[in-house]
Protein backbone atom coordinates (compact mmCIF):
# COMPACT_ATOMS: atom_id res chain seq x y z
CA UNK A 1 0.00 0.00 0.00
CA UNK A 2 1.09 3.19 -1.04
CA UNK A 3 0.74 6.71 0.75
CA UNK A 4 1.32 9.96 0.16
CA UNK A 5 1.63 12.07 3.62
CA UNK A 6 3.40 15.02 1.74
CA UNK A 7 -0.07 16.41 0.59
CA UNK A 8 -2.16 14.96 3.78
CA UNK A 9 0.36 17.25 6.29
CA UNK A 10 1.08 19.68 4.23
CA UNK A 11 5.08 18.83 3.69
CA UNK A 12 6.49 19.78 0.66
CA UNK A 13 9.13 17.76 -1.33
CA UNK A 14 8.07 14.96 0.96
CA UNK A 15 8.42 11.22 -0.61
CA UNK A 16 5.79 8.61 -0.82
CA UNK A 17 5.91 5.67 1.21
CA UNK A 18 4.96 1.66 0.38
CA UNK A 19 4.29 -0.46 3.37
CA UNK A 20 4.21 -3.89 2.38
CA UNK A 21 4.41 -7.27 4.43
CA UNK A 22 7.25 -9.86 4.15
CA UNK A 23 8.46 -13.12 5.55
CA UNK A 24 11.85 -12.95 4.55
CA UNK A 25 14.29 -10.28 4.14
CA UNK A 26 16.02 -12.19 1.54
CA UNK A 27 12.87 -12.50 -0.71
CA UNK A 28 12.72 -8.68 0.04
CA UNK A 29 15.94 -7.37 -1.05
CA UNK A 30 15.72 -9.57 -3.96
CA UNK A 31 12.49 -7.79 -5.20
CA UNK A 32 14.03 -4.32 -5.13
CA UNK A 33 12.08 -3.19 -1.72
CA UNK A 34 15.17 -2.11 0.08
CA UNK A 35 18.60 -0.96 -0.57
CA UNK A 36 21.75 -1.36 1.28
CA UNK A 37 22.79 2.05 -0.23
CA UNK A 38 23.40 5.38 2.14
CA UNK A 39 22.14 7.76 -0.86
CA UNK A 40 19.03 5.44 -1.07
CA UNK A 41 18.55 5.67 2.95
CA UNK A 42 18.67 9.80 3.11
CA UNK A 43 15.74 9.81 0.95
CA UNK A 44 13.20 9.09 3.69
CA UNK A 45 14.97 11.37 5.85
CA UNK A 46 12.44 14.87 5.36
CA UNK A 47 9.66 12.43 6.13
CA UNK A 48 11.04 11.33 9.13
CA UNK A 49 12.32 14.70 10.79
CA UNK A 50 8.63 15.69 9.81
CA UNK A 51 6.81 13.07 11.41
CA UNK A 52 8.84 13.42 14.79
CA UNK A 53 7.86 17.37 14.69
CA UNK A 54 4.58 16.64 14.04
CA UNK A 55 4.89 13.77 16.45
CA UNK A 56 1.88 11.67 16.91
CA UNK A 57 -1.03 14.01 18.23
CA UNK A 58 -0.12 16.19 15.56
CA UNK A 59 -0.71 13.99 12.35
CA UNK A 60 -3.98 12.63 13.80
CA UNK A 61 -5.28 16.12 14.28
CA UNK A 62 -4.63 17.33 10.96
CA UNK A 63 -6.37 13.98 9.09
CA UNK A 64 -9.19 14.35 11.81
CA UNK A 65 -9.59 18.27 10.53
CA UNK A 66 -10.01 16.80 6.88
CA UNK A 67 -12.42 14.50 8.21
CA UNK A 68 -14.50 17.61 9.79
CA UNK A 69 -14.27 19.54 6.82
CA UNK A 70 -15.92 16.80 4.39
CA UNK A 71 -18.65 15.80 7.02
CA UNK A 72 -19.37 19.65 7.71
CA UNK A 73 -19.40 19.91 3.71
CA UNK A 74 -21.50 16.83 3.20
CA UNK A 75 -24.00 17.80 6.28
CA UNK A 76 -24.45 21.40 4.62
CA UNK A 77 -25.05 20.04 0.95
CA UNK A 78 -27.82 17.78 2.12
CA UNK A 79 -29.65 20.86 2.93
CA UNK A 80 -29.55 22.58 -0.68
CA UNK A 81 -31.89 21.40 -3.44
CA UNK A 82 -30.74 20.03 -6.92
CA UNK A 83 -27.37 18.91 -5.37
CA UNK A 84 -26.67 15.33 -5.59
CA UNK A 85 -24.20 13.87 -3.20
CA UNK A 86 -22.21 10.93 -4.47
CA UNK A 87 -21.01 8.03 -2.42
CA UNK A 88 -22.18 9.25 1.17
CA UNK A 89 -23.25 5.67 2.42
CA UNK A 90 -19.46 6.01 4.03
CA UNK A 91 -18.54 7.21 7.07
CA UNK A 92 -16.08 9.76 8.01
CA UNK A 93 -15.20 9.91 3.97
CA UNK A 94 -12.14 12.52 3.66
CA UNK A 95 -13.88 13.05 -0.18
CA UNK A 96 -17.02 14.51 -1.10
CA UNK A 97 -17.98 14.42 -4.29
CA UNK A 98 -21.05 16.11 -5.56
CA UNK A 99 -23.15 17.59 -9.20
CA UNK A 100 -25.95 19.84 -9.43
CA UNK A 101 -28.95 17.78 -10.96
CA UNK A 102 -32.68 18.68 -11.64
CA UNK A 103 -35.48 17.66 -13.58
CA UNK A 104 -35.77 19.67 -17.02
CA UNK A 105 -39.30 20.33 -18.64
CA UNK A 106 -40.45 17.58 -20.30
CA UNK A 107 -38.09 15.36 -19.74
CA UNK A 108 -38.05 11.61 -18.74
CA UNK A 109 -36.87 10.38 -15.54
CA UNK A 110 -35.59 7.47 -16.66
CA UNK A 111 -33.04 9.55 -18.47
CA UNK A 112 -32.02 10.55 -15.24
CA UNK A 113 -30.87 6.85 -13.88
CA UNK A 114 -28.67 4.29 -15.61
CA UNK A 115 -30.36 3.84 -19.60
CA UNK A 116 -32.75 1.20 -19.93
CA UNK A 117 -32.17 -0.55 -23.01
CA UNK A 118 -35.52 0.80 -25.12
CA UNK A 119 -34.14 4.90 -24.19
CA UNK A 120 -33.19 6.65 -27.08
CA UNK A 121 -29.24 6.50 -27.36
CA UNK A 122 -29.39 10.31 -28.93
CA UNK A 123 -31.39 11.47 -26.06
CA UNK A 124 -29.43 10.36 -23.28
CA UNK A 125 -26.10 11.63 -24.54
CA UNK A 126 -27.68 14.96 -25.03
CA UNK A 127 -28.90 15.47 -21.76
CA UNK A 128 -25.29 13.99 -19.88
CA UNK A 129 -23.63 16.09 -21.92
CA UNK A 130 -26.02 19.26 -21.43
CA UNK A 131 -25.77 18.21 -17.82
CA UNK A 132 -22.09 17.70 -17.62
CA UNK A 133 -21.30 21.05 -19.24
CA UNK A 134 -23.53 23.13 -16.26
CA UNK A 135 -21.77 21.05 -13.78
CA UNK A 136 -18.26 22.18 -15.41
CA UNK A 137 -19.53 25.44 -15.44
CA UNK A 138 -20.75 25.42 -11.69
CA UNK A 139 -16.87 23.54 -10.96
CA UNK A 140 -15.20 26.27 -12.74
CA UNK A 141 -17.12 28.89 -10.87
CA UNK A 142 -16.62 27.45 -7.44
CA UNK A 143 -12.26 26.95 -7.83
CA UNK A 144 -12.61 31.11 -8.82
CA UNK A 145 -14.81 32.52 -5.87
CA UNK A 146 -13.39 29.53 -3.51
CA UNK A 147 -9.96 29.00 -3.99
CA UNK A 148 -9.25 27.75 -0.50
CA UNK A 149 -11.46 24.86 -1.19
CA UNK A 150 -9.44 22.95 -3.42
CA UNK A 151 -12.25 21.74 -5.54
CA UNK A 152 -11.38 19.85 -8.51
CA UNK A 153 -13.66 19.22 -11.62
CA UNK A 154 -13.68 14.80 -12.39
CA UNK A 155 -15.57 13.24 -15.26
CA UNK A 156 -17.14 9.86 -14.08
CA UNK A 157 -18.21 7.07 -15.87
CA UNK A 158 -21.29 6.97 -14.93
CA UNK A 159 -22.46 9.90 -12.68
CA UNK A 160 -20.83 12.45 -15.54
CA UNK A 161 -19.09 15.70 -14.62
CA UNK A 162 -18.79 15.97 -10.52
CA UNK A 163 -16.95 18.77 -8.49
CA UNK A 164 -14.25 16.51 -6.16
CA UNK A 165 -13.89 18.23 -2.45
CA UNK A 166 -10.65 16.57 -1.02
CA UNK A 167 -9.43 18.28 1.87
CA UNK A 168 -7.28 15.34 3.14
CA UNK A 169 -5.03 16.33 0.00
CA UNK A 170 -5.15 20.56 -0.07
CA UNK A 171 -6.89 21.76 3.68
CA UNK A 172 -3.00 21.11 4.89
CA UNK A 173 -1.57 22.84 1.88
CA UNK A 174 -4.06 25.42 1.30
CA UNK A 175 -5.11 26.13 4.75
CA UNK A 176 -8.50 25.34 4.31
CA UNK A 177 -10.83 26.19 7.25
CA UNK A 178 -14.61 25.49 8.40
CA UNK A 179 -15.34 29.28 7.29
CA UNK A 180 -14.38 28.42 4.05
CA UNK A 181 -16.40 25.23 3.72
CA UNK A 182 -19.22 27.88 4.50
CA UNK A 183 -18.44 30.31 1.90
CA UNK A 184 -18.38 27.14 -0.83
CA UNK A 185 -21.92 26.46 0.52
CA UNK A 186 -22.99 29.77 0.05
CA UNK A 187 -21.46 30.26 -3.37
CA UNK A 188 -22.96 27.24 -4.27
CA UNK A 189 -26.60 28.34 -3.35
CA UNK A 190 -25.79 31.79 -5.03
CA UNK A 191 -24.98 29.75 -8.41
CA UNK A 192 -28.43 27.91 -8.56
CA UNK A 193 -30.59 30.17 -9.45
CA UNK A 194 -28.44 31.23 -12.08
CA UNK A 195 -28.98 27.01 -13.41
CA UNK A 196 -31.88 26.66 -12.90
CA UNK A 197 -33.02 29.73 -14.84
CA UNK A 198 -30.57 29.11 -17.78
CA UNK A 199 -32.47 25.69 -18.02
CA UNK A 200 -35.92 26.75 -18.07
CA UNK A 201 -34.93 29.70 -20.59
CA UNK A 202 -33.28 27.36 -23.35
CA UNK A 203 -36.26 25.80 -24.52
CA UNK A 204 -37.66 29.75 -24.83
CA UNK A 205 -35.00 30.76 -26.71
CA UNK A 206 -34.82 27.90 -29.43
CA UNK A 207 -38.76 28.54 -29.97
CA UNK A 208 -38.01 32.02 -30.15
CA UNK A 209 -35.13 31.83 -32.25
CA UNK A 210 -36.54 29.10 -34.67
CA UNK A 211 -39.63 31.57 -34.70
CA UNK A 212 -37.45 34.58 -36.10
CA UNK A 213 -36.79 34.63 -39.77
CA UNK A 214 -33.02 35.16 -40.61
CA UNK A 215 -31.90 33.49 -37.35
CA UNK A 216 -31.15 29.33 -37.07
CA UNK A 217 -30.58 28.02 -33.87
CA UNK A 218 -27.09 25.54 -33.18
CA UNK A 219 -27.75 22.71 -31.25
CA UNK A 220 -24.66 22.47 -28.94
CA UNK A 221 -25.02 20.57 -25.51
CA UNK A 222 -21.84 21.08 -24.92
CA UNK A 223 -22.21 25.09 -23.82
CA UNK A 224 -23.21 25.91 -20.38
CA UNK A 225 -25.68 29.16 -21.56
CA UNK A 226 -28.80 29.94 -22.59
CA UNK A 227 -27.92 28.41 -26.28
CA UNK A 228 -26.04 29.49 -29.60
CA UNK A 229 -27.43 31.11 -32.61
CA UNK A 230 -26.00 32.07 -35.79
CA UNK A 231 -27.80 34.85 -38.55
CA UNK A 232 -28.06 33.53 -42.15
CA UNK A 233 -27.02 36.90 -44.26
CA UNK A 234 -28.72 36.96 -48.29
CA UNK A 235 -25.63 35.37 -49.67
CA UNK A 236 -25.46 32.60 -47.25
CA UNK A 237 -24.93 28.88 -48.14
CA UNK A 238 -27.33 26.62 -46.23
CA UNK A 239 -26.14 23.59 -47.56
CA UNK A 240 -22.84 24.14 -46.30
CA UNK A 241 -21.13 24.03 -43.40
CA UNK A 242 -17.57 25.62 -43.91
CA UNK A 243 -16.92 28.97 -42.81
CA UNK A 244 -18.21 31.97 -44.57
CA UNK A 245 -16.13 35.00 -44.83
CA UNK A 246 -19.02 37.15 -44.94
CA UNK A 247 -20.73 35.58 -42.30
CA UNK A 248 -18.05 35.70 -39.97
CA UNK A 249 -17.67 39.59 -40.69
CA UNK A 250 -21.51 40.23 -39.69
CA UNK A 251 -21.35 37.68 -36.84
CA UNK A 252 -18.46 39.72 -35.21
CA UNK A 253 -20.08 43.17 -35.54
CA UNK A 254 -22.82 42.10 -33.82
CA UNK A 255 -20.39 40.40 -30.76
CA UNK A 256 -19.80 44.25 -30.66
CA UNK A 257 -22.86 45.49 -30.51
CA UNK A 258 -24.53 42.97 -28.35
CA UNK A 259 -20.79 44.04 -25.37
CA UNK A 260 -21.71 47.68 -26.00
CA UNK A 261 -24.98 47.32 -24.30
CA UNK A 262 -23.79 46.32 -21.08
CA UNK A 263 -25.89 43.61 -19.60
CA UNK A 264 -25.67 40.90 -17.18
CA UNK A 265 -25.59 38.62 -20.31
CA UNK A 266 -22.11 37.60 -21.99
CA UNK A 267 -21.71 36.79 -25.46
CA UNK A 268 -19.22 34.69 -27.44
CA UNK A 269 -18.33 33.70 -30.83
CA UNK A 270 -17.38 30.50 -31.66
CA UNK A 271 -16.81 27.61 -32.72
CA UNK A 272 -13.02 28.18 -31.18
CA UNK A 273 -11.93 26.07 -34.38
CA UNK A 274 -12.79 27.68 -37.79
CA UNK A 275 -13.52 25.47 -40.31
CA UNK A 276 -16.99 25.66 -39.09
CA UNK A 277 -19.54 28.63 -39.30
CA UNK A 278 -19.25 31.16 -37.05
CA UNK A 279 -22.12 31.38 -34.23
CA UNK A 280 -23.02 33.36 -31.53
CA UNK A 281 -23.14 31.92 -27.81
CA UNK A 282 -25.25 32.99 -24.87
CA UNK A 283 -23.87 32.34 -21.65
CA UNK A 284 -25.65 32.14 -18.51
CA UNK A 285 -28.70 33.77 -17.08
CA UNK A 286 -28.34 35.85 -13.75
CA UNK A 287 -31.65 36.40 -13.53
CA UNK A 288 -35.10 36.47 -15.48
CA UNK A 289 -34.57 37.84 -19.32
CA UNK A 290 -36.97 38.85 -21.96
CA UNK A 291 -36.24 36.47 -24.61
CA UNK A 292 -38.27 38.12 -26.91
CA UNK A 293 -36.43 41.24 -26.61
CA UNK A 294 -32.89 39.27 -26.83
CA UNK A 295 -33.63 37.85 -30.16
CA UNK A 296 -35.16 40.51 -31.15
CA UNK A 297 -32.46 42.87 -30.30
CA UNK A 298 -30.12 39.69 -32.37
CA UNK A 299 -32.46 39.51 -35.28
CA UNK A 300 -32.57 43.39 -35.81
CA UNK A 301 -28.80 44.41 -35.58
CA UNK A 302 -27.62 41.65 -37.04
CA UNK A 303 -30.06 43.32 -39.84
CA UNK A 304 -28.81 46.65 -39.31
CA UNK A 305 -24.77 45.65 -40.00
CA UNK A 306 -25.98 43.60 -43.26
CA UNK A 307 -27.36 46.00 -44.58
CA UNK A 308 -24.61 48.54 -44.19
CA UNK A 309 -22.06 46.35 -45.13
CA UNK A 310 -24.12 46.38 -48.51
CA UNK A 311 -24.63 50.10 -49.06
CA UNK A 312 -20.87 50.32 -47.93
CA UNK A 313 -19.84 47.89 -50.67
CA UNK A 314 -22.19 49.37 -53.35
CA UNK A 315 -21.09 53.25 -52.65
CA UNK A 316 -17.73 51.32 -53.13
CA UNK A 317 -18.76 50.37 -56.14
CA UNK A 318 -19.98 53.01 -57.25
CA UNK A 319 -17.34 55.51 -56.32
CA UNK A 320 -15.28 53.01 -58.57
CA UNK A 321 -17.15 53.15 -61.56
CA UNK A 322 -17.17 57.13 -60.97
CA UNK A 323 -13.55 57.25 -60.79
CA UNK A 324 -13.39 55.79 -64.28
CA UNK A 325 -16.13 57.54 -66.06
CA UNK A 326 -13.99 60.81 -64.66
CA UNK A 327 -10.75 59.57 -66.02
CA UNK A 328 -12.54 58.60 -69.54
CA UNK A 329 -13.88 62.36 -69.28
CA UNK A 330 -10.81 63.89 -68.31
CA UNK A 331 -9.12 62.07 -71.29
CA UNK A 332 -11.90 63.05 -73.77
CA UNK A 333 -11.37 66.83 -72.65
CA UNK A 334 -7.81 66.68 -73.04
CA UNK A 335 -8.25 66.08 -76.34
CA UNK A 336 -10.95 68.26 -77.07
CA UNK A 337 -8.88 71.17 -76.10
CA UNK A 338 -6.06 70.00 -78.26
CA UNK A 339 -8.19 69.60 -80.95
CA UNK A 340 -9.78 73.20 -80.30
CA UNK A 341 -6.15 75.08 -80.11
CA UNK A 342 -4.40 72.98 -82.27
CA UNK A 343 -0.97 71.58 -82.31
CA UNK A 344 1.12 74.12 -83.21
CA UNK A 345 -0.14 75.33 -79.99
CA UNK A 346 1.46 72.55 -78.14
CA UNK A 347 5.28 73.66 -79.71
CA UNK A 348 6.81 76.06 -76.75
CA UNK A 349 8.17 79.76 -78.50
CA UNK A 350 5.43 78.87 -81.60
CA UNK A 351 2.35 78.80 -79.15
CA UNK A 352 3.56 81.50 -76.83
CA UNK A 353 3.76 84.04 -80.40
CA UNK A 354 0.39 82.14 -81.21
CA UNK A 355 -1.05 82.93 -78.00
CA UNK A 356 0.26 86.67 -78.43
CA UNK A 357 -1.49 87.38 -81.23
CA UNK A 358 -4.88 85.24 -81.26
CA UNK A 359 -5.27 84.40 -77.42
CA UNK A 360 -7.28 80.96 -76.63
CA UNK A 361 -10.56 82.68 -74.46
CA UNK A 362 -9.98 80.20 -70.97
CA UNK A 363 -12.72 78.34 -70.01
CA UNK A 364 -13.46 76.25 -67.02
CA UNK A 365 -14.20 72.99 -67.35
CA UNK A 366 -14.57 71.10 -64.07
CA UNK A 367 -16.12 68.33 -62.75
CA UNK A 368 -17.13 67.30 -59.40
CA UNK A 369 -17.76 63.60 -58.34
CA UNK A 370 -21.01 63.69 -55.62
CA UNK A 371 -20.69 60.49 -53.42
CA UNK A 372 -24.13 60.47 -52.67
CA UNK A 373 -25.94 60.31 -56.15
CA UNK A 374 -22.48 58.36 -57.40
CA UNK A 375 -22.25 60.38 -60.75
CA UNK A 376 -20.17 63.15 -62.33
CA UNK A 377 -21.63 67.22 -62.22
CA UNK A 378 -20.37 69.54 -63.48
CA UNK A 379 -18.45 72.78 -61.79
CA UNK A 380 -19.74 75.83 -63.89
CA UNK A 381 -22.72 75.99 -61.33
CA UNK A 382 -20.71 76.87 -58.64
CA UNK A 383 -18.15 78.79 -60.51
CA UNK A 384 -20.80 81.20 -61.93
CA UNK A 385 -23.37 81.46 -59.19
CA UNK A 386 -20.98 80.95 -56.27
CA UNK A 387 -23.40 78.32 -54.91
CA UNK A 388 -23.21 74.80 -53.97
CA UNK A 389 -25.63 72.07 -54.91
CA UNK A 390 -27.64 70.25 -52.33
CA UNK A 391 -27.43 66.97 -53.83
CA UNK A 392 -29.21 64.12 -52.89
CA UNK A 393 -30.25 63.24 -49.45
CA UNK A 394 -28.55 60.23 -48.44
CA UNK A 395 -30.60 57.36 -47.54
CA UNK A 396 -31.47 56.57 -43.81
CA UNK A 397 -29.74 54.57 -41.71
CA UNK A 398 -32.13 51.78 -41.02
CA UNK A 399 -32.76 51.43 -36.75
CA UNK A 400 -34.17 48.74 -34.67
CA UNK A 401 -37.38 50.64 -34.43
CA UNK A 402 -38.92 47.61 -33.09
CA UNK A 403 -37.24 47.15 -30.45
CA UNK A 404 -38.57 47.86 -26.89
CA UNK A 405 -37.56 50.78 -24.50
CA UNK A 406 -36.22 50.37 -21.07
CA UNK A 407 -37.40 51.86 -17.97
CA UNK A 408 -34.29 54.75 -16.53
CA UNK A 409 -31.45 52.37 -14.68
CA UNK A 410 -33.03 49.07 -16.46
CA UNK A 411 -30.32 46.99 -17.78
CA UNK A 412 -30.77 45.33 -21.50
CA UNK A 413 -32.85 42.32 -21.97
CA UNK A 414 -34.52 42.86 -18.53
CA UNK A 415 -38.22 41.71 -18.01
CA UNK A 416 -39.57 45.08 -16.37
CA UNK A 417 -41.17 43.24 -12.98
CA UNK A 418 -42.96 46.72 -11.72
CA UNK A 419 -44.22 46.90 -15.27
CA UNK A 420 -48.03 47.33 -13.81
CA UNK A 421 -47.17 49.57 -10.84
CA UNK A 422 -45.44 51.88 -13.33
CA UNK A 423 -48.23 51.69 -15.49
CA UNK A 424 -50.85 51.98 -12.86
CA UNK A 425 -48.50 55.37 -11.37
CA UNK A 426 -48.35 56.89 -14.76
CA UNK A 427 -52.20 56.30 -15.38
CA UNK A 428 -53.46 58.40 -11.96
CA UNK A 429 -50.81 61.01 -12.92
CA UNK A 430 -52.11 61.53 -16.01
CA UNK A 431 -55.84 61.29 -14.99
CA UNK A 432 -55.07 64.16 -12.70
CA UNK A 433 -53.09 66.07 -15.31
CA UNK A 434 -56.00 65.60 -17.58
CA UNK A 435 -58.76 66.48 -14.52
CA UNK A 436 -56.53 69.90 -14.10
CA UNK A 437 -56.32 70.39 -17.73
CA UNK A 438 -60.24 70.42 -17.89
CA UNK A 439 -61.48 72.40 -14.95
CA UNK A 440 -58.57 75.20 -16.79
CA UNK A 441 -60.63 74.77 -19.87
CA UNK A 442 -64.19 74.74 -18.47
CA UNK A 443 -63.35 77.62 -15.69
CA UNK A 444 -61.19 79.79 -18.68
CA UNK A 445 -64.23 80.59 -20.44
CA UNK A 446 -66.33 81.26 -17.79
CA UNK A 447 -63.68 83.80 -15.82
CA UNK A 448 -63.43 85.84 -19.24
CA UNK A 449 -67.04 86.43 -19.37
CA UNK A 450 -67.32 87.41 -15.87
CA UNK A 451 -64.27 89.86 -16.57
CA UNK A 452 -65.79 91.13 -19.50
CA UNK A 453 -69.02 91.66 -18.24
CA UNK A 454 -67.98 93.32 -14.70
CA UNK A 455 -64.93 95.87 -14.89
CA UNK A 456 -62.23 94.91 -12.50
CA UNK A 457 -62.06 96.48 -9.13
CA UNK A 458 -59.01 97.63 -7.50
CA UNK A 459 -58.64 97.35 -3.50
CA UNK A 460 -59.95 101.18 -3.67
CA UNK A 461 -62.13 101.01 -5.96
CA UNK A 462 -66.06 101.77 -4.24
CA UNK A 463 -68.89 98.71 -3.73
CA UNK A 464 -71.56 98.89 -6.72
CA UNK A 465 -73.86 100.31 -3.56
CA UNK A 466 -71.39 103.26 -3.38
CA UNK A 467 -71.51 103.75 -6.97
CA UNK A 468 -74.96 104.01 -7.51
CA UNK A 469 -75.77 106.56 -4.32
CA UNK A 470 -72.59 108.62 -6.00
CA UNK A 471 -74.05 108.13 -9.97
CA UNK A 472 -77.57 109.57 -8.22
CA UNK A 473 -75.92 112.46 -6.57
CA UNK A 474 -73.79 113.57 -9.67
CA UNK A 475 -77.09 113.19 -11.79
CA UNK A 476 -78.59 115.74 -9.19
CA UNK A 477 -75.85 118.19 -9.50
CA UNK A 478 -74.87 117.57 -13.04
CA UNK A 479 -78.24 117.74 -14.84
CA UNK A 480 -76.30 117.82 -18.25
CA UNK A 481 -74.65 114.05 -17.87
CA UNK A 482 -78.03 112.05 -19.17
CA UNK A 483 -77.07 113.61 -22.80
CA UNK A 484 -74.04 112.13 -22.72
CA UNK A 485 -74.61 108.98 -21.40
CA UNK A 486 -76.43 107.54 -24.67
CA UNK A 487 -73.14 108.08 -26.49
CA UNK A 488 -71.66 105.87 -24.01
CA UNK A 489 -73.94 103.15 -24.30
CA UNK A 490 -74.30 103.49 -27.96
CA UNK A 491 -71.04 101.57 -28.84
CA UNK A 492 -71.90 99.12 -26.22
CA UNK A 493 -75.26 97.90 -28.03
CA UNK A 494 -73.14 98.26 -30.99
CA UNK A 495 -71.05 95.77 -29.86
Amino acid sequence: MTLTPGPWLGLPAVPAVTLYKHDDPALTLVAGLTSNKPADKLRALPLWLSLQYLGLDGIVERIKHACQLSQRLQESLKKVNHIKILVEDELSSPVVVFRFFQELPGSDPVLKAVPAPNTVPSAVSRERRSCDALNRWLGEQLKRLVPAGGLTIMDLEVEGVCVRFSPLATAAGLGTRGEDVDQLVACIQSQLPVLTCTLQLREEFKQEVTGTAGLLYVDDPNWPGIGVVRYEHANDDKSSLKSDPEGEKIHAGLLKKLNELESDLTFKMGPEYKSMKSCIYIGMASDDVDISQLVETIAVTAREIEENSRLLENMTEVVRKGIQEAQVQLQKASEERLREEGVLRQIPVVGSVLNWFSPVQPSQKGRTFNLTAGSLESTEHTYVYKVQGTGVTPPQTPSGSRMKQRLPGQKPFKRSLRGSDALSETSSVSHIEDLEKMEHLSGGPEQEALEANSPEQHPGAPTPQEAEQTGAFQNTAHPQVDDDHPQVEEPESLR
